[in-house]
């Protein structure tokens, strides 16, 4: 009997969720949270870590939201011409038994995401996929650090309140300006800093700076998320100046400053250009190896 007509077999999961907005939250002058309501939430296969995210199809700037046409390899295909805006957002808060989740947008003035958040009313529709999520702290990581800007805060909220009480964290984050604060909680003996008046796009980032000043001792692990860019050198440290193994850390790019550009600049590049640069990402099984040389790539091609 084959799994289509076997009574028993699980349902497979949804190619997509069409979610309904339900609630508009202002968290910060800085960040606003949409609650979203989809009957399909309630059987989602969420990976239930904090980081968790998700790639959002977003309405075209006509207000549409488009549906796609799914392949029956689970390919989605949307009319030619015609294709919506996609970025990808942790779930903040995710219920499957009242078929919710929140995403936590921060509004930072530019950007077709942070235009439909800001003006986001109940009754307004999301597409997104399934998820995935990156944080794989070791189990034998008796304290954490985590470094973020603003994007980083919906993860970094749900990471910490996910936390063993046995563990010791420290979080520190940047943000645009002191009113952009909100409440982080953790089940674990946590410190709070903030960094006002850095990254975020309003200013250099800190994150570097942040990380050489604190303790990194061993059985420490160490998470840090914000803009790609100013993430190398961050990433640079950790890897090459302390040498920490690559299960120990996480540099997670969650944005790009000035985006629109940088893309424009990436897919000018000389198509023979652009593949040898991709080829990197064959070029040996060490996933870190491979970034230090993808990402020098990139610095030398200006981007």
């Amino acid at each position: 009997m084959t799994a289509a007509t076997d009574s028993g077999a699980a349902p497979a999961p949804p190619a997509y969720v069409l979610a309904d907005v339900v609630r508009v939250t202002p968290l910060s002058p800085g960040m606003t949270r949409i609650t979203l309501f989809s009957e399909t939430l309630r059987g989602y296969p969420s990976t239930r870590v904090g980081d968790e995210y998700v790639r959002v199809h977003f309405p075209l700037e006509s207000g549409e939201l488009l549906v796609p046409e799914v392949d029956e390899d689970g390919d989605w295909h949307y009319p030619e011409g015609r294709y919506p805006h996609i970025q990808p957002y942790t779930i903040r808060r995710f219920d499957p038994d009242a078929g919710e989740a929140d995403i936590d947008f921060v509004l930072h003035g530019h950007g077709r995401a942070t235009r439909w958040a800001s003006g986001a009313r109940p009754g307004d529709r999301l597409l997104f996929g399934p998820p995935r999520s990156l944080y794989e702290a070791p189990a034998a990581a008796a304290r954490q650090i985590f470094v973020t800007d603003a994007t980083g805060l919906p993860a970094l909220g749900r990471l910490l309140e996910q936390l063993d009480p046995a563990t010791r964290a420290v979080a520190v984050v940047e943000i645009a300006d002191a009113s952009h604060r909100i409440p982080l909680t953790s089940p674990a003996r946590l410190e709070v800093r903030w960094v006002a008046g850095r990254g975020n796009g309003v200013a250099p980032s800190a994150i570097t700076e942040i990380l050489r000043g604190l303790v990194i001792a061993p059985g420490t692990y160490v998470w840090v998320a914000g803009e790609s860019r100013e993430l190398r050198d961050a990433r640079r440290y950790l890897r090459h100046e302390r040498r920490l193994p690559g299960d120990w850390y996480k540099v997670i790019g969650y944005w790009t400053y000035k985006q629109e550009e940088w893309r424009q600049k990436y897919e000018a590049l000389d198509p023979g250009v652009l593949a040898q640069l991709n080829d990197v990402w064959e070029a040996t099984e060490d996933e870190e190896l491979r970034r230090d040389l993808y990402e020098a790539g990139l610095e030398r091609l200006g981007l």
